[in-house]
């Protein structure tokens, strides 16, 4: 539903037995405005923390500066010893794209927080994965060869200078590396079976890696320099082994799957049901262990969908539903999406207020005294209620009898519908948002000339906002009506009437966000974006008109 661009950082800091020195690290990230801390996982063993936090690009980048700054002023490197390979007061720092962002755009802020680190705090700091400078560079484990101690020396090879910072040790935080990679999804599933044996069967058959190939003795196969010969597994970027949960009484497949890009969950899931099956198996349910990102649950509902020969235009909610169903994600214990899906833990809820409410508690909500909800929010959820018919004819034409041969075109419509439809709810409240800027400003000091300014400043940003909004409304609901004259013409004749109705109210939300834009526009002195804003009003107005009475003739013909 949302369009924001959401990254996730996931720092490991060397220090894992001190919960002070971790809580003040943390305390940093939680200070930052657009960052949500999702989890602290100490090990005094390794005696290293790792952290994952999530939000938007800038805020996290801000919040990454500030933890690494404050575990290089609390963290002494000279001191420090643990279980695992480590260089750093902040070992790596990789961030990861969730949603609305792509690798590459995640690979240059993660170079701008290499670059500030080094520039700023005097850490050498070398980029990895999707951010490095060097093919050699891209392996975490070659950078951080020679760990902490090897550091110095390392340094001083003009093969090893660091990608930002000074290439002279700081003996105190050590070295860092920033990255950007896949999200790493962790995922089990769960088989009929206790038998760890026949768990790492299908494992093998699953992952990348494969199983040595043996010869009818059950001798490893060598090549000719002598190294074991192997047959790959079925699925790219999984690593997986068989073992057995005493807990729960059952051998699962545990899964990292490092790119979902590659195979993503539900092709894992499907190639674990194959070879279970081929083995005398059977996969009962799975669990995720940690997070995920919407598209995760959302690609794999309509992969299922898809299988079952059915529209995958159906809501989000709907979608995630089907896919925790099938991949038996409640097995072994309830699966809340809120509390597993990124983007829904990130979700403000108060950004939404009107959306959230029920549809009596929206109209009397209305009809208060209150001047918002108003006309612009009323627009935009006519036109969501419009396109949302067009919508059902589109999933009611999908499972029509004898027409398995559309299938794939209605449910392309549905989905379409779908988007549109939740980008008319969320204008709903961003027109109760505009509208609301606009009372602010009306109300900012007024006494000093340098008032009057910031206020001038801020009445202009408000009302074009306060006409941006109706005018997207418009855009989207005409949109909306080529949808609905598709669906009037070709969809199930029993719900042309539905399209009719659709039609209505998408030239209604025109019409009506039009009064809103006008209203905005009148008394505004940017006369060059009023000429503009009324332009595209006159011709959206045309348009929807002229799109509703071919709608209208088509509907009229059929009934």
């Amino acid at each position: 539903m949302h369009t924001n661009q959401i990254i996730e950082c996931v720092p490991n800091f060397s220090e894992g037995r001190d919960m002070s020195i971790i809580r003040q690290i943390t305390d940093e990230i939680e200070k930052i405005e657009g960052v949500r801390l999702l989890d602290v996982d100490p090990g005094k063993a390794t005696n290293r923390t790792v952290v994952t936090f999530v939000g938007h690009p800038k805020a996290v980048i801000e919040a990454a500066y500030q933890a690494i700054k404050k575990a290089s002023e609390l963290i002494d490197m000279s001191k420090h010893q643990g279980e695992h390979p480590r260089m750093g007061a902040t070992d790596v720092c990789p961030f990861i794209p969730i949603s609305g962002i792509s690798m590459e755009e995640t690979a240059a802020y993660a170079h701008e927080l290499g670059k500030r680190v080094g520039e700023t705090l005097d850490i050498p700091i070398f980029m990895y994965e999707s951010a490095a400078t060097k093919p050699e560079r891209q392996n975490l484990a070659i950078i951080r060869a020679g760990e902490y101690e090897g550091m110095a020396a390392k340094l001083k090879d003009p093969k090893w200078y660091p990608d930002y910072g000074t290439n002279t040790f700081n003996d105190r935080a050590g070295a860092t590396v920033i990255g950007a990679r896949d999200f790493l999804v962790a995922y089990n599933v769960n088989l009929n079976t206790t038998s760890v044996r026949r768990a790492n069967s299908v494992a093998f058959d699953v992952r990348e890696n494969g199983r040595i190939k043996t010869d009818a003795k059950g001798k490893n196969v060598l090549d000719v320099s002598g190294e074991p010969i192997r047959i790959p597994g079925a699925c790219k970027s999984v690593k997986a082994i068989g073992w057995f949960i005493e807990e729960y009484g059952i051998a699962q497949i545990s899964m990292n799957l490092t790119n979902i890009n590659e195979t993503p969950l539900h092709i894992a899931f499907d190639e674990c049901c194959k070879s279970a099956q081929s083995r005398g198996l059977r996969v009962t349910g799975s669990e995720l262990v940690g997070l995920v990102p919407k598209s995760v649950l959302i690609d794999a509902g309509k992969h299922f969908l898809k299988q079952q020969k059915r529209s995958v235009g159906i809501s989000e909610k709907e979608l995630i539903h089907i896919a925790v169903r099938t991949l038996g994600l409640d097995e072994l214990s309830p699966f809340d999406p809120s509390k597993k899906v990124i983007e829904y833990l990130m979700e403000d809820k108060t950004s939404h207020p009107l959306v959230q409410k029920t549809l009596t508690d929206f109209a009397n909500e209305t009809a208060s005294e209150s001047p918002a909800p108003g006309g612009g929010s009323i627009s935009a959820y006519v036109g969501a209620l419009g396109v949302s018919l067009g919508t059902m004819v589109a999933n009611l034409s999908s499972h029509k009898v004898g027409w398995d041969d559309k299938i794939e075109y209605f449910s392309q419509k549905a989905e379409e519908g779908q988007k549109l439809k939740d980008t008319l709810i969320d204008l709903v409240d961003a027109d109760t948002h505009a509208f609301n800027k606009i009372m602010d400003a009306l109300k900012m000091p007024k006494a000093t000339d340098e008032d009057k300014a910031a206020r001038k400043a801020a009445m202009h940003t408000a009302t074009i906002g306060a006409i941006e909004v109706p005018l997207k409304v418009m855009r989207v609901s005409l949109e909306s009506m080529n949808m609905l004259k598709e669906m009037a013409e070709n969809g199930n004749p029993n719900s042309v009437s539905d399209a009719g109705v659709g039609a209505m109210c998408a030239r209604t939300a025109v019409e009506g966000a039009a009064l809103n834009v006008r209203i905005n526009c009148s008394g505004f002195d940017d006369k060059e974006y009023v000429a503009s804003a009324l332009a595209q009003v006159n011709e959206m107005l045309r348009n929807a008109k002229e799109m509703e009475g071919e709608i209208i003739n088509v509907v009229e013909k059929l009934i």
